[in-house]
């Protein structure tokens, strides 16, 4: 093996997973098993192995942890403050996702006690810089939402403007006038409305509505620009 001259801090990788539960964003967190901060919150994260990039590190880790699989996650920010774990000098390179959490089944994995969703109004205590991170992270979900359709990826395939517009509210973390809201996000021209309503709810029923990510493809090309 190659000696250097210098020493090298180990390599780690951290990932803020939001979720939706109509009303409120959830944060996936995980109680950890060992030390440091045995039986503490954290996020799911873990050492990346030589083999592996940041990304793929995150991926695996998302899945032996709590069984989530198969999500887009993209780069949030490196944290390398030098005391940021007690246990040797570890630079985290972080990510974050946005995921539909009906569809995954939680588990609690390796070096995990407990797997679950939080709401970000109420969170427990965390473990190493993960507060910081998670900060981090809703600042740059606040900003993002508004200018890519990355909203929708908390919702099901079919939904409501009502259910739209509580996601946003829920990111932005303040209410939206309604009748702008929905004259902007239709005049977008990037909702399919289906022949399908609400079924059994006190009130008129809501017609049900998809994305069409061909159009926003589409759109893209010409040059549209999403903004909220």
């Amino acid at each position: 093996m190659v000696q250097y001259e210098y020493e090298r801090p180990a390599l780690a990788t951290d990932c803020v997973i939001f979720g939706f539960d109509g009303g409120e964003l959830k944060l996936l967190l995980l109680k950890r098993e060992k030390a440091p901060f045995e039986n503490t919150w954290a996020l799911p994260g873990g050492f990346v192995f030589m083999h592996e990039t940041t990304e793929t590190a995150a991926k695996r880790l998302l899945r032996e942890k709590a069984g989530i699989g198969n999500v887009f996650i993209e780069q949030l920010y490196t944290f390398s403050s030098i005391d940021r774990d007690p246990r040797e000098r570890i630079v985290s390179v972080s990510y974050f996702a946005l995921v539909n959490k009906t569809q995954f089944a939680l588990i609690a994995g390796r070096d995990t006690i407990q797997a679950a969703w939080h709401p970000i109004s109420a969170l427990p205590e965390l473990g190493f810089d993960h507060s910081e991170i998670v900060s981090v992270a809703i600042e740059r979900l606040k900003g993002k939402v508004r200018y890519q359709p990355i909203g929708f990826e908390l919702l099901d395939l079919k939904f409501t403007l009502s259910q739209l517009q509580s996601v946003y509210e829920a990111i932005l973390q303040a209410p939206i006038d309604k009748r702008n809201f929905r004259k902007k996000i239709i005049g977008m021209g990037l909702l399919k409305q289906l022949d399908e309503k609400e079924q059994n709810v006190p009130r008129k029923a809501a017609f049900y509505y998809s994305f069409d990510k061909k159009a926003y493809e589409e759109l893209t090309k010409k040059g549209f620009h999403f903004e909220l």
